[in-house]
């Protein structure tokens, strides 16, 4: 049994519902809330300070989207556990998130006993997904076949659509998500149009879109990008 208890980080910018998880999570005796942040420099400063051993990360977040904040996060400290918790439900979600480094993937209106055991698996290094509780081959497997499912042979690029987008494509998609033209970016940017261009093209692929307009949908409808907040 674990003696010491299960040091947790609450990441959402809505004061609220931060609140509600830490009444349901620290009904368990085994469950600690060290931190709370509301936006992603934030997060990343506390788990620094903090040193979490699990953190549940809201996508929709202003300045930094989750899944940035989750890549940083996992960067410096690879130990540290996130759980995203959103109201954007859907395969990809889930796919973009673990590929970003989180371990599990809920919908804001999961039960208190599912949270408080995602939790408690996600600590002892499993994964959750849909509901599943599973181990590391098992959540890959899992995903390859929902993509497959929905897209058919990946066999040509399913080694690429494993790499994320990096910190660069995200700042790009942002920029793109609020209108800006590639000669906008590459000046605000200090690159060259080439370059945006490159990084268009990755981006593209990556996301599996067609255009920049579907870009920019993908990343609205699935709260990467907010517009009450442009660069």
């Amino acid at each position: 049994m674990n003696l010491s208890p299960i040091k947790l980080m609450i990441v959402d910018d809505h004061p609220l519902f931060r609140q509600g998880l830490r009444d349901v999570l620290e009904t368990d005796s085994q469950m600690l809330v060290v931190a709370e942040a509301a936006d992603g420099e934030v997060a990343i400063e506390q788990a620094e300070l903090t040193q979490p051993d699990v953190i549940l990360m809201d996508i929709n977040l202003p300045t930094s989207n989750g899944l940035q904040v989750t890549r940083q996060i996992k960067g410096r400290q690879p130990g540290m556990k996130v759980i995203m918790i959103t109201g954007y439900d859907d395969v990809e979600q889930v796919f973009h998130a673990i590929r970003a480094g989180a371990s599990a993937y809920c919908p804001k209106d999961i039960t208190p006993e599912a949270l408080i055991g995602t939790v408690m698996a996600v600590y002892s290094g499993l994964y959750v997904v849909d509901g599943i509780t599973m181990t590391q081959e098992e959540v890959i497997a899992w995903i390859e076949q929902k993509m497959g499912h929905l897209t058919g042979d990946l066999t040509s690029d399913a080694e690429d659509l494993f790499i994320p987008l990096s910190p660069r494509e995200m700042e790009i998609l942002e920029y793109v998500t609020n209108g800006l033209s590639n000669k906008e970016i590459a000046y605000k940017l200090g690159i060259s149009h080439q370059t945006v261009k490159n990084h268009m093209t990755a981006i593209l692929r990556k996301l599996r879109v067609g255009d920049r307009t579907q870009a920019a949908v993908y990343a609205l409808s699935r709260g990467w990008v907010r517009l009450d907040n442009p660069r």
